[in-house]
């Protein structure tokens, strides 16, 4: 029985080196977001040291944006790094586009050692020796160039072909114990030889990856449950690194759970808005909010506590407790999760965050005017406890920055048919009010007097057309505090607006 190789590393604590590698294509995805997490959580709680470089090899998909937008959203997450790019570090360039001669360096390495050779075989003839022999064709490279002669190398070459270079995979099973899933066995024969560079000089994937992690003394390896068949390759590719001394040890490898979407078991598609990083962030994500919800993808605090700090996260996470099973990305619970962290920021906090989405919806503008400053810090206290997303505060606020009302069609058609009354009532009520004492307190107290008590209306039909007329919606914030903040002549005259748009 095949056993874990014994060269595998025992590092701990301050020496646990772990990597985020992503490459620079397309928009940031929460999928993306939760193994940066992972990786930075595990490295913070052991005071190891996190690495963030880059895989842009494929100069056809990757681009400066996306690379530029991953930057963004780390910064935004305040996910921060000790090595790598824009950092810098002892293992740099961090970006695999700049590390060719390196990557040819190691190449000669392994060809001194025999661990690669050349391989002339073309796909065609490859499907063709399979089918003469009555292999499937799936089963790929047949291992036909392994033992080639100088004069059938020579020959290939005198047609004109150049050679990819193949990695000599070991004629034996390979075992290792992954941190999430426990003891795993690879085979023998369950992969053929694979190749590290293409015919050309093109360094690939399976190569260059373990490669990187190698130089940079990569320790641990955490990465998506979709990674795990590679690493058959590279446990192969590790051991001849170890015997071409690049490196003197293989990485522990976990391998996290997938993140699955609405429908059946299917893995969370990077076109799903909810995968979107920043369409989230759009709609009104905290970090804190998200970041707590995304480390619930596979991972708790504990049995009875979703809502925790960052703080929390990083004193008690271990990779070895993280769930194999996939883990639901729920919308809903997402929401709830960061309407938690929104009401555990300070107030200033609370109101400066919101500053953005007020302004992109043209409900205040930036740099605040001092009276639009002292109203949203009053205001923003009255929607904190309300609120799940950042988002939904221009809705909520808009009624006091402006001196237009516009009703909503759910609130006009949800008033009751003795509005007239109601608002007429509460009127004479309001005008009761001296100036200098209209104050949330007073006005519920004179409106309940008149309202409830005087015509004996139920609290929801009583306050409801009042709540309209004010806010122009069926929701808004605290409907007295609300008052108070507008003061006793624009209350007053958002009241008689009502009923004179309902007379017309």
């Amino acid at each position: 029985m095949s056993t874990p190789d014994p060269r595998t590393t025992t590092a701990a604590g301050a020496d646990v080196r772990v990597r985020f590698c992503p490459s620079p294509t397309g928009l940031p995805h929460v999928g993306l977001i939760r193994t940066v997490l992972f990786n930075w959580a595990y490295a913070r709680h052991n005071g190891g040291t996190l690495v963030f470089r880059i895989e842009d090899t494929d100069a056809a998909r990757d681009s400066e944006q996306s690379y530029h937008q991953l930057l963004d959203a780390l910064r935004w997450l305040e996910i921060d790094w000790d090595e790598g790019v824009e950092v810098g570090g002892p293992h740099a360039p961090y970006r695999q586009s700049q590390r060719h001669d390196i990557y040819f360096e190691v190449l000669d390495k392994l060809k001194a050692t025999g661990a690669v050779y050349e391989s002339y075989s073309t796909p065609e003839e490859i499907d063709a020796r399979n089918e003469a022999a009555g292999r499937a064709k799936q089963l790929g490279y047949d291992n036909f160039d392994r033992d080639l002669t100088d004069e059938q190398k020579a020959a290939y070459r005198a047609e004109g072909r150049e050679p990819a270079w193949r990695l000599r995979v070991p004629d034996e099973d390979l075992t290792y114990v992954d941190l999430i899933r426990g003891e795993v066995t690879f085979p023998a024969g369950s992969f053929p030889d694979f190749v590290v560079v293409r015919a050309g000089g093109v360094p690939l994937y399976p190569f260059v990856n373990p490669v990187d992690d190698a130089l940079m003394g990569i320790t641990h390896v955490i990465r998506g449950e979709d990674l795990m068949p590679s690493t058959a390759r590279q446990l192969a590719l590790y051991r001849a690194l170890i015997d071409a001394d690049v490196t003197t040890f293989i990485p522990r490898f976990a391998h996290m759970p997938l993140v699955l979407g609405d429908e059946g078991n299917k893995k969370l598609s990077k076109r799903d808005p909810k995968a979107d990083l920043f369409l989230q962030r759009e709609k009104g994500f905290i970090r804190e909010g998200l970041l707590n919800y995304l480390a619930l993808l596979g991972w708790s605090l504990s049995h009875d506590r979703d809502v925790f700090s960052l703080d929390e996260l990083v004193a008690a996470f271990d990779i070895v407790n993280v769930n194999p099973n996939p883990a639901r990305f729920d919308q809903k619970k997402a929401e709830s999760i960061n309407g938690d962290h929104i009401r555990m920021l300070q107030p200033d906090d609370f109101a400066a965050r919101i500053v953005p989405y007020l302004a992109a919806e043209g409900v205040l503008t930036v740099p605040l005017s001092r009276a639009d400053e002292s109203m949203l810090s009053k205001a923003a206290p009255l929607i904190q406890e309300r609120l799940q997303l950042l988002g939904d505060a221009p809705n909520l606020l808009r009624f006091l920055f402006t001196d237009q009302i516009f009703y909503t069609e759910d609130a006009l058609a949800g008033l009751p048919d003795n509005t007239g009354v109601v608002l007429a009532a509460s009127v004479g009520a309001l005008e009761l009010i001296p100036e200098d004492e209209f104050t949330a307190a007073a006005v519920q107290e004179a409106l309940a007097a008149t309202l409830i008590e005087g015509l004996a209306i139920k609290p929801r039909v009583a306050y409801g057309p009042l709540r309209v007329a004010v806010s122009g919606r069926r929701v808004s914030p605290p409907l007295f505090e609300s008052m108070e903040l507008l003061g006793k002549a624009e209350s007053i005259r958002r009241l008689v607006a009502l009923g004179e748009f309902r007379a017309e």
